[in-house]
């Protein structure tokens, strides 16, 4: 039965007799949410803190000038209906298969040395919620961290996000498989159930996590991918740290066999095989439309594939 409230999910119940109701509030969550908040996730509150302080004085003494002039050029070219312009102060590390730390100057090594601890932290959980994934859908141990790997493994990123006031808070954006959520006071992060924008509810040491579109063809639309926004706001300047555990550039993604075998799925209804990069360049240019039209789009160029061979 799915919950009618935000699934929150205190990682420290699957150690102990709760943790079969964990397990199913975390199905639920994939299944019927999209999104899921979890608690008590074994990352220290003290380096989550850390983070969150040399992450705003970055922002003040190394974004935020650059930001403001940048933005009012932005706006006076802005028309009413335009709505998914990116209103953000942002930077991306790329951590896997390949650190990109060494070629960011701006970074201090209190940064950097921060976020490395920081990100083997996340890697650590990431690959423990594909665990729990496997587990709850009957797949071996391991599998779905296979089958995002490509030849090279996973590709593992963080972008780095200030959102400052804005006097336009209209104006939105569109964007992650996991999200740090620093800021309690400042909400603005949003996604589509039912036809509805629902905020996420700001959670301070918490962790945001939701699922792309490379989990939804593996679990063939189990396990859902659910558009959302980060909406700016009138005042104070919202944060985040959202990292991305996506597949290798050559994994080649499909529906697990295990599942279609299981649900005995009729052929109309699988979901299509691509390779990562090519999906992810064409995501790029749709990102801001819904996901149904690049899974067509995918369908017909595997058909056509198929019938050319």
């Amino acid at each position: 039965m799915a919950s009618s409230s935000f699934p929150i999910i205190n990682m420290e119940k699957l150690n102990g007799d709760e943790r079969s109701s964990t397990m199913a509030l975390l199905h639920d969550a994939c299944a019927n949410w999209g999104f899921l908040e979890v608690i008590n996730h074994g990352i220290s509150i003290e380096l989550l803190d850390k983070i969150e302080k040399v992450t705003k004085d970055h922002y003040k003494n190394v974004m935020e000038k650059r930001f403001h002039e940048a933005a009012s050029k932005t706006l006076e070219g802005v028309v009413s209906d335009k709505n998914d312009i990116d209103w953000e102060s942002t930077f991306f590390i790329k951590h896997l298969p390949e650190s990109n730390l060494s070629e960011l100057p701006e970074l201090n090594e209190e940064y950097k040395t921060l976020m490395k601890e920081y990100i083997v932290e996340l890697e650590k959980l990431a690959e423990q919620l594909l665990d729990l994934l496997c587990e709850n859908l009957g797949l071996e141990k391991g599998y779905l961290k296979k089958a995002l790997s490509g030849s090279k493994g996973p590709q593992f990123g963080t972008k780095v996000g200030n959102y400052p006031p804005c006097p336009r808070p209209d104006l939105s954006s569109n964007s992650e498989l996991i999200r740090m959520q620093v800021d309690d006071q400042v909400s603005g992060l949003q996604f589509l159930k039912d036809g509805e924008w629902v905020d996420v509810p700001p959670m301070k040491h918490s962790i945001v996590v939701n699922f792309g579109e490379q989990i939804e063809t593996i679990t063939n639309g189990k396990y859902k991918s659910i558009m959302h926004r980060v909406l700016t706001q009138p005042e104070g300047t919202r944060m985040s740290v959202a990292s991305f555990y996506n597949p290798g550039s050559d994994a080649v993604i499909y529906p697990a066999p295990a599942l279609l075998e299981k649900e005995k799925v009729d052929e109309s209804q699988v979901y299509p095989k691509f390779v990562f990069g090519e999906y992810f360049k064409y995501y790029e240019t749709t990102k801001f439309q819904e996901k149904e039209p690049r899974i067509e789009v995918f369908k017909a160029l595997q058909k056509n594939a198929v019938a050319a061979a």
